[in-house]
Parts: C-alpha cells; structure tokens; sequence
C-alpha cells in the first residue's frame, strides 16, 4: 500500500466501480441510461476516495494496533468516509448553490449531506472491499508489468485534471445560466440550460431549483401586475 502507483491505481479502479454502481441503479429508476456522477467520464472519484481511504484504514490499524478486528477497521472506515462524504457534498454545495445529493428525507440526516441509512451501507461497501473484492483486484494487478502500470497512472492522472477542470466549468457556466436567463423567454431559457442536460440528469437537484426559481420568478410578475391593478382601480375610484 506505500506504492503510490498501484494506489492511484485502486483509486481509478474504484472510481469506475463506484460510477458503475451509481449509473446503474440511477438508470433502472428512469428506465433509461443516466450518467450519473459529477465527471463526464465514468468515474465517481469519491468513491475512489472512499475505497483508499478505508483501505488506509485498514492497513494502518492492523500495522498498529495488537487486538485489531474487523468490525473495529470498519467503524473507523464508516467514520471517515461519511466525514469525507459530508465534507464533498459541503463543498459542492458552496461551489454551485445546489445540493447534488440530498437526504432530507432519510431519517437521522445531517443537513441532507449524510444519513444513518447511507453510513451503514458504507459499511457494508467498506467490508466487501476489504474482504473480498481487494484481496482480487490486488492479485490482478499483480500481472500488470511496471512500465504499464507508470503509463496508467501517467495516463489517468491527466484525464482526471481535464475531466475535472472542464467539469466544473461545465457546472459554473450552468449555475450562471441558470441565474442569468431566469426572466428570458422560456424557449431561450431551456434551450440555454439543456445544453448541460447531463448534469440535470446527474444531479435532478439542479432541476427542482430551475423550477423553484421559476416559480418564484412567475409569482413575483404575477403579484406585481395584481399590484399594478390594485393601482390603476384606485386611480379610477
């Protein structure tokens, strides 16, 4: 676990792992394909994150400590990755002024970040990766020669800082339409936001604010032209 290379290499590998997860089950409750996370690649690197951090865990408590246990490293593992989970939707929360998860409606939530209910399956996730799913991709790689695993690496690294700088571009450039368009015509309106229509169906949070702030926009003109009305009646009488 001290080699950096094959590090980065688990954290690209459970990145894809956690994309394929998020997409597929995102695509069964459409019922059609969803790409569900914030990269336009298939990687959802906090999954990735989340997997070398309990792998770390793991590793450094059975270095450490005498009467290391299973259920002790999971703990540790559920701690840390619903802190990283909670500090992730903070941020991009801060960043693009809309939640891209929320779990308002799950019982015991912090701020919608977190829940109870998604901190136990972490757990779950974070004993199969230790148990079983790591001990396979460990062996496997064992077969890819040096050189390739450096032009991996090298490799993935550069995509990651494309994919993530035009990412959040792409993102900013929505949140600015989004505010900036709100009082056009609604043709204009949704052809400017549909040109990012991956990351309305990524993060169907962005679209319940679309609506919210139309809503509010179309009150707004309504209670204005009743107040002009109200007016024009006084003036009258």
């Amino acid at each position: 676990m001290n080699n950096y290379s094959t590090l980065f290499l688990f954290f690209t590998f459970y990145s894809f792992l956690g994309w394929v997860i998020e997409t597929t089950f995102a695509s069964i409750n459409r019922k059609s394909f969803v790409n569900r996370g914030f990269l336009n690649g298939p990687f959802c690197p906090i999954y990735g994150l989340g997997a070398v951090l309990v792998l770390q865990i793991s590793s450094l408590t059975g270095t450490y400590s005498e009467n290391y246990s299973i259920p002790a490293g999971i703990l540790l593992s559920v701690v840390m990755v619903t802190l990283l989970e909670y500090t992730t939707g903070f941020i991009l929360e801060k960043l693009f002024n809309c939640k891209w998860w929320d779990y308002s409606d799950n019982y015991a939530n912090i701020r919608g970040y977190i829940c109870l209910k998604y901190s136990l399956l972490w757990g779950i996730l974070a004993f199969l990766v230790i148990q079983i799913i790591q001990p396979l991709i460990s062996s496997a790689f064992l077969y890819v020669p040096a050189k390739a695993k450096t032009y991996i690496v090298l490799f993935s690294i550069i995509y990651f800082m494309l994919d993530t700088v035009k990412s959040t571009i792409d993102a900013l450039k929505l949140r600015n339409i989004i505010i900036k368009y709100l009082n056009f015509p609604l043709s204009i309106y949704y052809n400017k936001i549909m040109k990012y229509e991956r990351f309305l169906k990524a993060c169907p949070r962005i679209m319940i604010l679309i609506l919210e702030m139309a809503n509010q926009n179309i009150r707004g003109a309504v209670n204005d032209k009743i107040y002009k009305i109200k007016i024009a009646f006084k003036n009258i009488f």
